[in-house]
């Protein structure tokens, strides 16, 4: 059972268990859209209270220190595995009194990806070119191909509000290449009108989708199904009003 021609060190059946649970995380980070009609992700945990959005209309920038991306694949039916990306960025345009007519707008680097892969990497693939598991996803064309496609993308084409402080928002993922239709459920976690160490509007989100990664051209190991093809994203995040807009 060979799963990749681009890491032939899988080969290695004492380290084949450790590098199969590890290549759970680059499908779900190659992760593909579905047909629309199966696109709708997991419902995002709803805030504490629905109230109205107390952030003021303007542009919004994310606060990288308060966001998390992360994606989980499953691996060989057996268990969920988790990795993240740890750099990327976002813009939001806010209209608190018509939540249809706001926008988002998103860029992440697949270099930044992290598996938290513990074991000797180069041990376990002798003559891999690449100094780590997570370059060798992040460069691998079996992969992300950073080289390649420097960036993935997602912009919003059409945000509802299917109840108080839930939203269903579809855009296109932008990812090898290809540029497909995904749907994500995102749920407002809270908002204020000034931001109390910065004094501008601020407000976050936490948004879940869960969608196909062979739409985008990224089936290793599908066959045999060793890591699923359907993926799951999660994000979570702050952001706050452009300091030109909010003073």
């Amino acid at each position: 059972m060979n799963p990749s021609t681009v890491l032939p060190g899988f080969l290695n059946r004492r380290r084949q268990g450790l590098m199969m649970a590890a290549l759970a995380a680059v499908a779900l980070g190659a992760c593909a859209p579905p047909a629309p009609q199966q696109t709708t992700g997991a419902a995002a945990p709803a805030p504490a209270a629905a109230a109205p959005i107390a952030a003021p209309a303007g542009r919004y920038t994310l606060d990288p220190d308060h966001a998390t991306l992360e994606f989980r694949v499953g691996h060989m039916g057996l268990a969920n595995y988790v990795a993240r990306f740890t750099r990327f960025k976002a813009s939001l345009q806010l209209d608190p009194a018509s939540l249809a007519a706001s926008s988002i707008e998103v860029t992440v680097d697949p270099t930044s990806i992290r598996t938290d892969y513990a074991g000797d990497y180069k041990a376990a693939v002798p003559g891999t070119p690449y100094a780590s598991f997570d370059e060798a996803l992040a460069q691998s064309p079996k992969f992300f191909d950073a080289g390649q496609h420097p960036q993935i993308g997602f912009r919003s084409s059409r945000v509802e509000e299917t109840a108080p402080g839930q939203l269903r928002v579809t855009g296109d993922l932008s990812l090898l290449g290809k540029t497909l239709p995904v749907t994500l459920d995102v749920a407002v976690v809270g908002s204020v009108a000034a931001h109390p160490f910065l004094g501008r509007g601020a407000i976050g989100f936490s948004a879940t989708g869960t969608f196909d990664r062979s739409a985008f051209g990224m089936t290793e190991l599908l066959k045999p199904a060793l890591v699923s093809d359907a993926v799951a994203i999660r994000f979570d995040g702050e952001f706050h009003q452009d300091a030109a807009q909010g003073q």
